[in-house]
């Protein structure tokens, strides 16, 4: 099974920081949308389908506030975390009270973001049922909440790790490519680029998941071809 990777719409009106946000957010593996403009981003809200919005609150058009309020008004439940100035408290308060989810204050580590992105999917997708859960190695996944367990130890996992995981169980018996890699699981255009990203995103997961990565029993390596799943 190759499960779809989140939907994330950002609606933030600078055009550098949106940028960067889907870019990092695109990087770990979500499918990102960006608007600049309230109302148009409470359309593209209205449409459904996101997993969790990341909202500004100061934005042209409409206020991030107005945004959040219609849609909470409509019965739309979409996760959503509001960006706010750091000293506005009644802002976040605000934000809260109208139906908010989370809250992130600007300026704000990136690593912070993601990582309440990523409990907000994980959230929305264990109430909706999403997802392939399956045990092996001695691991138990369930890649709808993006997460598994060894003992009593929770990992948490991206987006792509997520991705990947599915990509190599949906394969299993046959080996991936890091061409099929890069065009199936990152999409990139064409496969024939010089990157390591694949490899070195895999060494991550097995440090991750396996139990000794160095002797690893569900990514295993086929040299000078690519890898295949052994759970």
């Amino acid at each position: 099974m190759h499960t779809a990777p989140p939907r994330i719409l950002v609606v933030e009106d600078e055009p550098a920081l949106a940028h960067g946000l889907r870019d990092a957010l695109a990087y770990q593996g979500y499918a990102v949308e960006v608007v600049g403009e309230g109302r148009q981003g409470l359309d593209r809200a209205r449409r459904g389908g996101f997993d969790v919005l990341v909202l500004d609150l100061m934005l042209p058009g409409m206020s991030g506030f107005a945004v959040l309020e219609t849609l909470r008004a409509e019965g739309n439940p979409t996760p959503t975390i509001i960006l706010t100035a750091r000293a506005a408290e009644d802002d976040r308060v605000r934000g809260l009270e109208l139906g908010a989810d989370d809250y992130v204050t600007k300026p704000f580590a990136l690593r912070e973001l993601l990582a309440r992105v990523g409990a907000q999917v994980r959230r929305t997708r264990r109430e909706r049922g999403d997802g392939e859960c399956f045990e092996a190695a001695g691991v138990r996944f369930d890649l709808g909440r993006l997460t598994a367990w060894r003992d009593a130890e929770e990992i948490v996992l991206t987006p792509r790790e997520g991705e990947i995981l599915a990509y190599l169980r949906a394969h299993r018996g046959n080996v991936v490519t890091r061409d099929r890699f890069l065009l199936d699981v990152w999409r990139y255009p064409t496969a024939r680029v010089e990157t390591r990203t694949v490899d070195n995103t895999l060494a991550a997961l097995r440090r991750k998941i396996e139990v000794d990565p160095a002797a690893p029993r569900l990514i295993l390596t086929v040299r000078g071809k690519g890898y295949r799943w052994g759970g």
